[in-house]
């Protein structure tokens, strides 16, 4: 099956993601740059998942780049991924609301972990479909980014719920630090091959 109408889908629902929220945050009734202050705690969840939600679309486009066709497994691999980041905004919007308290960032790390093996999934399918000498596959290789990333989200989960929420938030931001800048694996093997 050809791929674009999965990544239109898919461009679609991450625009709507971002737009849900945003609509978060709520214009404040003073004039004052008092008046903001009460809102950085939203600001501030908004800026963390918005990072999120642009690094799940830099590196979907990436991917997809690197595969030639899609088939039924991939269709659902990606509907798989998009519940998870069609819930950011409630995760983000809980969060924010309450200050980064302790169940709220709990349940965004869950979410953000979610995401993480949805995006898994999806990734392997993409290489089982195309085997291992693809290029999708050469450019994935043992996938260490993504299995530190994984990795990462479990001690931030547990430290928001023993310890403080600030912890768990430190090991989810290193998670998108660790995304932040752009993997060229995937340029790299898209380059010398075009899509089939």
């Amino acid at each position: 099956m050809n791929k674009t109408r999965l990544e239109a889908f898919s461009d679609g629902v991450l625009a709507i993601v971002i737009t849900i929220m945003v609509l978060e945050l709520k214009v404040p009734h003073g004039d004052g740059l008092d008046a903001l202050l009460p809102l950085l705690p939203v600001f501030l969840s908004y800026v963390l998942s918005f990072v999120y939600v642009g690094i799940y679309w830099n590196n979907h486009h990436h991917m997809l780049q690197a595969a030639r066709s899609v088939n039924a497994a991939m269709l659902w691999g990606n509907l798989h991924l998009l519940f998870w980041l069609s819930l950011l905004p409630f995760s983000t919007g809980w969060m924010g609301e309450n200050h980064f308290a302790r169940w709220p960032t709990v349940v965004y790390g869950f979410n953000l972990l979610a995401c993480a093996l949805a995006y898994t999934i999806l990734q392997a399918s993409l290489r089982r479909h195309h085997g291992p000498d693809s290029a999708i596959s050469r450019a994935v290789g043992h996938d260490l980014k993504g299995k530190i990333s994984l990795a990462l989200y479990v001690p931030g989960i547990l430290g928001a719920w023993f310890f403080s929420p600030w912890i768990g938030l430190a090991f989810f931001v290193a998670v998108a630090l660790i995304w932040l800048v752009p993997d060229p694996r995937m340029e790299r093997a898209v380059a010398p091959h075009r899509p089939e």
